[in-house]
């Protein structure tokens, strides 16, 4: 995963979330349940740690919109 940057972060209401999942039908599932809840830039490919257990997918999210704004 790319690093987080100021940016994203860079006023309350912006924030950063990494899911971690068993597989990507469940990552995916829980990026729709933030969209219905708040703005979100969507991810679309969840990516696999050699190694390691599962997926992950980041999202960005921004509270002050409304959703599918």
């Amino acid at each position: 995963m790319r690093q987080i940057n100021d940016a994203h972060v860079a006023v309350p209401g912006l924030a950063v979330v990494e899911v971690a999942a068993a597989d990507g039908t469940t990552a995916f599932a829980i990026q729709e349940l933030l969209a219905a809840r708040c703005a979100i830039a969507p991810a679309d490919r969840t990516t696999r740690e050699p190694g390691e257990p599962g997926v992950r997918l980041r999202c960005f999210l921004d509270l002050s919109q409304e959703p599918g704004s």
